[in-house]
């Protein structure tokens, strides 16, 4: 008998995260606290900087609104997940409601494929600023940068209610035990009952909107930056060229290729254990990483938080900072 006869709509599941190493559990609260209070405390300090430089450049705005969605990325995962490393055993697992896992999936795809449309639009903003410099305050004003945040949270939103919609309509039987520390879209495909390859159409439309349409735009528009970089004859005007894509570029290595290896393969490739460990290093690590990239990279991040840490230096044109090293 197939086990979709006997499916039916669970009334809530059981995320096991690292119930099964109960030796190791204080060590991860104290590490993945550690890690949680330090991405925090990154991207509130980019978003107090940006918000006190009086004159926004464009890319400042976008940085703004990256920190924001990673901050929000990680408060849907990781207070959860410490949450159930400090408490006591529950068995085999954590209880979360049918709508409260159904929730949390949505949030974390919605604010995943806002980062990736919102990567495309700082890639556009890079391709504007070397390609044609001198048409970068028309084309790139404050409210197309408004517009463009605008559409990166409405595709992300409209996606990822479309995914979940899908996914929480699939029949589960058996056993409501989720082998991972949040409702990830691979761990709840893993319990459905059916095996068709069917059951993965709407995670594979879900990639080809937020991974591959934004992709082959900043891929559209690295391409235009290389081929302008290798016309220009100054070196010196290379190497400023370039690092001035050089965050936006480790960043978006970043996201996508967590993101691709996660999520763009075949259903039968899924391995519970791998992928909770894999998945710990995304929610977790990469955000971390993020204002590190920026703040070491970038110019007028470095000189934004250096005036909002008070370390600006005695009689130093308040405009002049947001050029300096």
């Amino acid at each position: 008998m197939d086990n979709a006869s006997n499916a039916s709509k669970p009334c809530g599941f059981l995320l096991q995260g690292f119930f099964e190493f109960p030796h190791l559990r204080t060590v991860l609260f104290l590490l993945l606290l550690a890690v949680h209070l330090a991405t925090l405390s990154g991207n509130l300090l980019i978003l107090v900087a940006v918000t006190s430089v009086p004159s926004r450049p464009p890319m400042l705005l976008f940085l703004c609104q990256l920190s924001a969605i990673e901050l929000c990325y990680t408060l849907v995962v990781v207070p959860r997940s410490l949450a159930d490393l400090a408490a006591p055993g529950h068995g085999r697992g954590s209880p979360i409601s049918f709508l409260g896992c159904a929730v949390q999936m949505q949030m974390f795809v919605a604010l995943g494929g806002a980062e990736c449309f919102l990567l495309a639009a700082m890639a556009y903003d890079r391709y504007v600023a070397i390609c044609h410099p001198l048409r970068y305050a028309a084309v790139v004003t404050p409210g197309l940068c408004a517009r463009l945040a605008l559409a990166c949270c409405l595709g992300g939103l409209a996606v990822s209610l479309g995914l979940t919609v899908a996914v929480f309509h699939l029949p589960f039987c058996g056993s409501c035990l989720l082998v991972h520390f949040f409702c990830d879209i691979t761990a709840l495909l893993h319990l459905a009952c059916t095996r068709s390859y069917a059951d993965e159409l709407p995670l594979l439309g879900a990639c080809l909107v937020l991974l591959l349409l934004p992709s082959v735009l900043i891929l559209a528009s690295y391409g235009a930056i290389a081929a302008a970089l290798r016309r220009l004859h100054s070196p010196g005007g290379r190497r400023k060229a370039a690092s001035t894509c050089a965050s936006h570029l480790a960043v978006t290595f970043l996201h996508y290729g967590c993101a691709t290896f996660m999520y763009v393969r075949p259903k039968a490739n899924y391995s519970p254990r791998r992928d909770r460990a894999v998945a710990l290093v995304y929610t977790n690590i990469t955000p971390l990483l993020y204002p590190l990239i920026y703040s070491l990279r970038n110019r007028e991040i470095t000189a934004a938080i250096r005036k909002v840490l008070g370390r600006q230096r005695p009689g130093q044109a308040p405009g002049r900072s947001l050029c300096e090293p």
